[in-house]
């Protein structure tokens, strides 16, 4: 998108998008004065604006994922402010916009895979500190921490990191070190212990909801890591990891603890005021929005426990329709597929990209399969779309991942200059003549 009438256009239709759904508010939306339609409009064009002008300091390749992105973050804007009725929901607001700031540090630091590579051992020292505020200051067996009216949930920043540890690992797979009969990554253990303490963490807190997203971010990294041409893996070795994995993931099931195996067996249809509460009014929602809703604020899903980040697609389905929550879905799916089809110009970037790629999609789909009952409600968020500050900004962090891979950064080392040799200037030799002395 170097076209300057490519950008002015894209900026155009993210406008008009926005105008649109702010016009649905203005004619259908609940609510008792002009004024709080005002001040929502005025908050997201200006935010529009001010993000098209600050994008034109930034030198990229494209800015596909930059309009997408801001397209998306102020439809949640729309989105959040009528849940019950017409109103600028500040906190969601501001948490956009450090989303948006997010999305430029990501894009900046992660530009340079020579320097992420030097940094590599801090990522594993980044996971294993968060490990340990998760075990010493969440509380009992818990993944939240609060500060008064703020909550952090610390293991959304191990995703990231988790990503960039298994981007970092693609160059070692060169470094083959013999044990025994067999010619092993020392990298390899690392990532796969890695997953292994997240998993135990995720166990013991009680959220093995999420875990799915990190199985995902580490599946890409083995797949690219094994497909690697200097890798050499045989295929033997790869249906050998499939088969553990698969053995793994029915154990795993067979033995769950009792609130997921509840989760799992629960008729959501005979248990309405228990366990299947949230799914079976999320679907009555779904079916009372039909295609396009009953209108922004006169839903009924704003008064269910978590209405705006687990089960939101419902919230939005039944407010907004189904039309609207599934142009939501395609959205996000354009960005994660922008990566792929564009691929990026290393192997670094190509394995950071499939990676946030992975964690975006499989966290969208737990939401709203969980939301439809089409597999066990898991409660993740969907990226962009729900509300809490933690998943907006890692969010925002790994969208401006995906930019950097799409226009990178290679640093050459320079040369250092020969230094010029003084030659020794050869002066023409003078024959000798005697002189001769007069007498």
């Amino acid at each position: 998108m170097s076209n300057k009438m490519t950008y002015v256009f894209s900026a155009l239709f993210v406008l008009i998008a926005h105008i649109g759904m702010l016009l649905n508010i203005f004619f259908n939306g609940n609510y008792s004065g002009v004024g709080s339609v005002i001040i929502l409009s005025a908050a997201v064009i200006f935010l529009d604006v001010v993000y098209f002008m600050a994008m034109l300091f930034f030198k990229q390749n494209t800015y596909a994922i930059d309009f997408l992105l801001i397209l998306l973050l102020n439809m949640s804007v729309i989105f959040q402010s009528c849940f019950g009725g017409v109103r600028l929901s500040v906190k969601h607001y501001i948490t956009c916009i450090v989303a948006l700031a997010s999305c430029r540090v990501g894009y900046i630091l992660c530009r340079n895979h020579k320097w992420l590579q030097q940094q590599k051992k801090y990522f594993y020292i980044g996971i294993g500190i968060l490990m340990i505020v998760i075990l010493t200051l969440t509380g009992s067996r818990s993944m939240w921490i609060s500060l008064g009216p703020i909550t952090i949930q610390p293991s959304e920043f191990m995703k990231p990191l988790f990503v960039l540890a298994c981007a970092t690992s693609i160059a070692e797979q060169q470094n083959k070190h013999k044990i025994l009969k067999f010619h092993v990554v020392y990298e390899n253990f690392a990532l796969f212990g890695l997953m292994a303490m997240i998993f135990l963490l995720q166990w013991w807190c009680r959220d093995l909801g999420s875990l799915p997203t990190f199985v995902a971010i580490y599946a890409c990294g083995f797949l690219l890591r094994i497909c690697y041409p200097k890798a050499k893996f045989s295929k033997n070795k790869l249906i050998a990891a499939g088969a553990v994995l698969l053995v793994v993931a029915i154990i795993g099931i067979k033995f769950a603890p009792s609130y997921v195996q509840d989760r799992l067996h629960v008729d959501i249809w005979s248990d309405q005021s228990g366990g299947g509460y949230q799914q079976s009014q999320a679907l009555i929602g779904i079916a009372n929005g039909g295609w396009f809703g009953k209108g922004p604020g006169h839903g009924y899903l704003h008064n269910i426990f978590a209405h705006d980040n687990d089960i939101v697609f419902a919230t939005i389905s039944e407010e907004w329709g189904l039309l609207y929550a599934l142009m939501m879905v395609f959205v996000i799916l354009i960005i994660v597929m922008i990566p792929l089809i564009n691929p990026p110009r290393s192997y670094f970037h190509a394995t950071m990209a499939t990676g946030i790629c992975a964690s975006f999609a499989v966290q969208m789909a737990l939401n709203i399969f969980g939301s439809c009952n089409m597999i066990p409600f898991t409660g993740v968020t969907i990226p962009f779309i729900s509300s809490g500050g933690s998943s907006l900004m890692v969010s925002g962090l790994m969208a401006g991942m995906l930019i950097a891979c799409q226009s990178p950064v290679f640093v050459q080392t320079k040369k250092p200059k020969k230094k010029k040799s003084v030659q020794p200037v050869n002066y023409p030799q003078q024959q000798y003549i005697p002189r001769r002395e007069s007498y």
